[in-house]
C-alpha cells in the first residue's frame, strides 16, 4: 500500500473537521491524486462525503469494535493504489470510551497505525492561547505524532498570522493553513449530524469549490510531505478475517438508497467473501426484493426523513412481507431497517405512516435522543444471527424509541456505558435491532447468516 498517510483531529467536536478532511481531499483530487478516506469511530455520515468526493470507498477504523490487527488490516486493504490516505478524527483527538485512557479514540488510532497527525483548532477569539492548546495536545501522550496545525474559524489572514507565530514558536510544529467562518462553505446538518451526501444529489460543484477554496489558504504540498512520515504497516496477515471461502454460493438482497445506506464496508465484503452475491434494490424506488435470494440485509438510514414515500411504496413492502413471514428468508434489519419492518413510524408531528408490518409494535420519532454509544451485544435464544452466547460489538445512534403492547422475544442482551439491556426482535429466521453490529469485531455473524441461508435454501 502507499505508505503516506495524515490523521485530521480535533481539539473538540465542531471545530471544522469533516469540512476541512473533505476539503483537503477536494484540494489533493484537483490536483489529480487518488485520496482514500477513512473515519475513526462508527460514524456514517462523514464517510458518504469521503465516498462521494475521492470516488472511493470510505471505511470506519474503529479500535473498540475491532482488534488492533484488524484495523490495520482495513487500512492497509483500504488504501491499495492511492496515492494518500487521509484519516478524518471522531470528536477531540483524546475523546473516546473512556475518559481515563485513549481507548476508541482519535489518539488510539494514530498510535495503533502509525499516522501522523495535523490538528484543526477553532481559533476564533484567541491567538497565543492557541499555542497553550496546542502544546497540551503534544504532552498529554508521549504516543502520538502531531506533526502539524490547521486554524479554523479565523477572523482574517492578520489573525492566522498571530496564531501561527504563537503555536510555531511554542510548539515547533508548523501551522500548514488557515480557513474563514464562511457561510458557503457550511455543511448542512440534521439530528444525526451532516446530512448523508446520498441526499444532496449533485455535490461534484460544491466539492471543486471547497477544494480551490482550501487550496488558496492552506500549504497542501506542505500537507502531502508531513503524511510521508507514516509508519510502515504490514501488507499480509495470515490471520485475515478477508479470507475467501468460494464453495458457499448464496445471493442476499441489500436495501440501499437515501433512506437505507448506513453499512460499514467491511460487513458487505465479508459477506462476499464468505461466497454472498449482493443484490441491491432501493424500497425508495418501490423496487421489489428478488424472487431468488436467499437472505435479505436492511441496513440503517433515515426510514423517518422518507416515511410518505417509503409507505406508499406497497410494492417493496408486500415483496419484503412475502419474504420475511412467508418464505421465511434469512433477514436481518439494524435501525433504520428496523423501523422500517414495524406497523407503523410515528414522526416527531405526529403524522403516522404504515411500514411493513413484520415487527409487532410502533416506532416514534422524538426531538431528543433515545441512545447513543458503543454497545456489545449478546446473542439471545433463536437468534440465528448471533447464536445464543455469542458476543459482538457495535454501536447505536437514533432519536426513535420502540413500542409495543405485548412481550416480544429480544434479539440480543446489550452492554453499554448505562449497563445492561435487551434490544430488538428475533423469529426464527429474523434478526432485528438498533444495533449496529460491525462483522468484524466476530466473523462467525457471517458465517452463521450463510449458513442459514444455505439451510433455508436447500429445504425450499
Amino acid at each position: 500500500m502507499g505508505r503516506r498517510r495524515i490523521l485530521i483531529a480535533g481539539t473538540g467536536s465542531g471545530v471544522g473537521k469533516t469540512t476541512i478532511t473533505i476539503g483537503l481531499m477536494a484540494a489533493m483530487r484537483n490536483k489529480g491524486l487518488l485520496v482514500q478516506g477513512f473515519k475513526c469511530g462508527p460514524d456514517f455520515i462523514d464517510t458518504s462525503y469521503h465516498t462521494a468526493v475521492t470516488g472511493r470507498k470510505s471505511r470506519n477504523l474503529d479500535s473498540w469494535m475491532l482488534s488492533s490487527d484488524c484495523v490495520k488490516e482495513v487500512l492497509v486493504r483500504g488504501s491499495e493504489g492511492a496515492d494518500i490516505s487521509i484519516i478524518e478524527g471522531v470528536m477531540g483527538f483524546y475523546d473516546g470510551k473512556d475518559p481515563l485512557s485513549n481507548e476508541g479514540s482519535s489518539a488510539e488510532i494514530s498510535i495503533l497505525t502509525g499516522s501522523p497527525v495535523v490538528l484543526v483548532v477553532d481559533c476564533s477569539g484567541m491567538a497565543r492561547s492557541a499555542g497553550a492548546m496546542v502544546k497540551g495536545y503534544q504532552t498529554l501522550s508521549d504516543q502520538v505524532n502531531i506533526v502539524g496545525v490547521m486554524a479554523n474559524k479565523v477572523g482574517s489572514e492578520g489573525h492566522f498570522h498571530l496564531v501561527k507565530a504563537a503555536v510555531e514558536s511554542e510548539c515547533q510544529i508548523p501551522v500548514i493553513g488557515y480557513l474563514t467562518r464562511e457561510s458557503e462553505i457550511e455543511m448542512p446538518e440534521r439530528h444525526l449530524g451532516l446530512v448523508p451526501s446520498i441526499e444532496r444529489g449533485e455535490l461534484e460543484g460544491f466539492f471543486h469549490a471547497l477544494g480551490e477554496r482550501v487550496a488558496k489558504t492552506v500549504d497542501v504540498e506542505r500537507l502531502y510531505k508531513l503524511a510521508e512520515v507514516a509508519s510502515e504497516l504490514p501488507t499480509k496477515n495470515k490471520l485475515s478475517i478477508f479470507t475467501s471461502y468460494p464453495n458457499k454460493k448464496v445471493r442476499i438482497a441489500v436495501a440501499y438508497d437515501a433512506a437505507f445506506h448506513f453499512y460499514y464496508e467491511e460487513n458487505l465484503e465479508l459477506l462476499q467473501s464468505r461466497g454472498a452475491e449482493l443484490i441491491y434494490f432501493s424500497p425508495l424506488e418501490n423496487e421489489v426484493v428478488p424472487s431468488d435470494v436467499d437472505g435479505v440485509y436492511l441496513g440503517g438510514g433515515f426510514p423517518e426523513e422518507f416515511a410518505a414515500r417509503l409507505s406508499s411504496n406497497t410494492k417493496t413492502m408486500d415483496s419484503i412481507y412475502q419474504a420475511v413471514v412467508k418464505r421465511e428468508i434469512p433477514t436481518f434489519a439494524e435501525c433504520g431497517g428496523y423501523m422500517y419492518l414495524c406497523e407503523e413510524i410515528v414522526t416527531a408531528g405526529g403524522e403516522t405512516y404504515p411500514m411493513v408490518g413484520v415487527i409487532p409494535g410502533i416506532v416514534h420519532m422524538q426531538t431528543r435522543l433515545a441512545a447513543l454509544g458503543y454497545r456489545e451485544v449478546k446473542g439471545l435464544n433463536g437468534n440465528f444471527l448471533l447464536k445464543e452466547g455469542e458476543v459482538a460489538r457495535g454501536h447505536e445512534f437514533h432519536y426513535s424509541t420502540f413500542h409495543h403492547e405485548t412481550e416480544l422475544p429480544a434479539a440480543f442482551e446489550t452492554k453499554g456505558m448505562r449497563g445492561r439491556g435487551t434490544d430488538g426482535y428475533v423469529t426464527k429466521n429474523l434478526v432485528a435491532g438498533y444495533t449496529h453490529i460491525h462483522f468484524g469485531s466476530n466473523p462467525s455473524v457471517v458465517e452463521n447468516w450463510i449458513q442459514r441461508c444455505l439451510e433455508v435454501k436447500l429445504h425450499v
